[in-house]
């Protein structure tokens, strides 16, 4: 990677008066602002329809697009949508949070009417999308089935032979639920039609998009529902042991993720296939991917199925440079960026060196005064990514605020932080002028934002992914003093 810079900004949390972030006009905007602002990259957080917790790496599909970022603006200058149809509906009254409950009840009522505008009109070109597009029908077939059970997960379905994916019926509800099975194919043409011309503007702009790749997928999902063999899974479907990572910085308890658990062995004698066509889908999405918990590649912790906490897991061997290099054999324009953070054992950095991947360094990590860091801007190498802090960590300010004092003292005497400057702002400064290739800064530390701008929790099932961007903060002026910090360490 070319020594560059970028910002982290998920789409949900883009300008909107419907209630989230959507592929609309603010994110064309936000892309001109990233321009104006001499920045390379835009990263995202996952872009996959939420389930549990609202949190995109818990998400219903790996490959579908989440609906909620369908813009509806566009599709009312598409004529499938009435003004009134948007304005009528309550989106929530907080412009700077997402009210999650507001949305699910409101969107789908919405995109419903526009389905049965447009799906008619370009039934040829979705049948055309459905075609090229492999893994559609199985989702589509899943929340179809999903919806007509109450939303409930498969593992509940009530009628055990759709459970399990019987080829009757799988046929039978295909044609009692056609409509609904169509309905949300309609979105993900829709979704891919607006993602597509938004990516080409992004690019034309000379900007690259940084999208994240979780390491598992949800157990209430489409891939596991139609690909169970893939999955430690017993011969009732419900999962042996779940993921998970232990007691660390961030919770006492560990997290308990409770995703199902890949059967290595199994996708090895396909060849990691399932892997390839995982990481081809998310490369029509993005063109550097973050592998998240890229640790877990080496080995991963397995929590017994129905344990309430992480503690009581057990470390177990992962596929290392036998799926690695693969992935970057098979994709070798393809850029990657392995997430390394977490409890990291030599075996971890020995795959980190084998794999040739860039790591990340997280300045919030660097001043912990009781040991030393290779998160000091001084231990780097050009090879990695500096991030200021991740979705995962406190804003810069409510880490200021809350970290021990004699790390904050540190920081200051380390990066010569002074209030002139501002705390935010020297932080920055710390890791623009660093020798990584790459640097990152969430947008909430640019704007010098506390408790109020924290993305997620780490560890709390609730109240997280809410955080947006005001209409105005993405400002010429905020731009133009990024624009000098990137030009001033040489990032343009």
């Amino acid at each position: 990677m070319d020594r560059c810079s970028g910002i982290l900004l998920p789409i949900s949390a883009l300008p909107s008066p419907h209630g989230i972030g959507t592929l609309g006009r603010e994110a064309y905007a936000f892309a001109d602002f990233l321009h104006a602002a001499g920045q390379k990259y835009w990263q995202f957080l996952p872009l996959g329809p939420t389930s549990y917790g609202d949190s995109p790496y818990q998400s219903f599909s790996t490959f579908a697009g989440n609906p909620y970022f369908i813009d509806l603006d566009l599709l009312a200058e598409d004529g499938l949508l009435d003004p009134a149809d948007i304005e009528n509906a309550d989106w929530g009254t907080q412009p700077r949070y997402v009210d999650y409950g507001k949305i699910y009840n409101a969107r789908f009522t919405v995109l419903r009417k526009a389905f049965r505008k447009g799906y008619p009109r370009d039934r040829q070109a979705v049948d055309a999308f459905r075609q090229e597009t492999k893994w559609l029908e199985n989702y589509a077939l899943y929340m179809a089935v999903k919806s007509h059970f109450g939303m409930k997960s498969w593992l509940e379905w009530p009628d055990e032979d759709i459970r399990l994916r019987k080829a009757e019926a799988v046929e039978r509800y295909s044609q009692e639920l056609a409509e609904d099975v169509d309905f949300y194919a309609y979105l993900q043409y829709l979704f891919f039609q607006q993602w597509n011309a938004l990516r080409d503007y992004i690019h034309s702009l000379g900007i690259q998009i940084i999208g994240d790749m979780p390491i598992y997928v949800a157990m209430d999902s489409a891939d596991v529902w139609a690909e169970p063999e893939f999955f430690q899974l017993g011969e009732d479907l419900v999962p042996t042991e779940v993921s998970g990572v232990p007691p660390d910085y961030f919770t006492a308890d560990g997290q308990l993720w409770g995703n199902p658990l890949y059967d290595y062995d199994r996708m090895k004698k396909d060849g990691y296939g399932w892997w390839i066509r995982r990481v081809e889908g998310a490369s029509r999405l993005f063109d550097v991917i973050r592998i998240d918990h890229f640790r877990g590649l080496e080995s991963y912790w397995a929590v017994p199925y129905g344990e309430t906490t992480a503690k009581n897991g057990r470390w177990r061997k992962g596929p290392g440079m036998d799926l690695v290099g693969i992935l970057t054999e098979w994709f070798h324009d393809l850029q990657f960026i392995a997430e390394d953070l977490g409890f990291l054992t030599p075996a971890v950095h020995e795959l980190l060196d084998q794999s040739k991947l860039p790591g990340m360094k997280v300045l919030e990590f660097a001043f912990d005064t009781r040991e030393p860091s290779n998160y000091l801007p001084h231990t780097y190498s050009r090879h990695c990514v500096c991030y200021v802090g991740t979705h995962d960590n406190e804003t810069v300010m409510q880490w200021r605020e809350q970290a021990d004092r004699a790390n904050i003292t540190m920081a200051r005497k380390y990066l010569g932080l002074n209030e002139a400057e501002g705390f935010h702002w020297g932080m920055i400064r710390g890791g623009m002028s660093s020798v990584a290739d790459t640097f990152v800064a969430q947008m909430q530390d640019c704007l010098g934002l506390g408790a109020e701008g924290r993305m997620n929790t780490p560890g709390t099932p609730s109240g997280n992914w809410r955080w947006r961007l005001l209409p105005g903060e993405a400002s010429p002026a905020l731009a133009k003093k990024l624009f000098l910090y990137t030009r001033m360490y040489g990032r343009i």
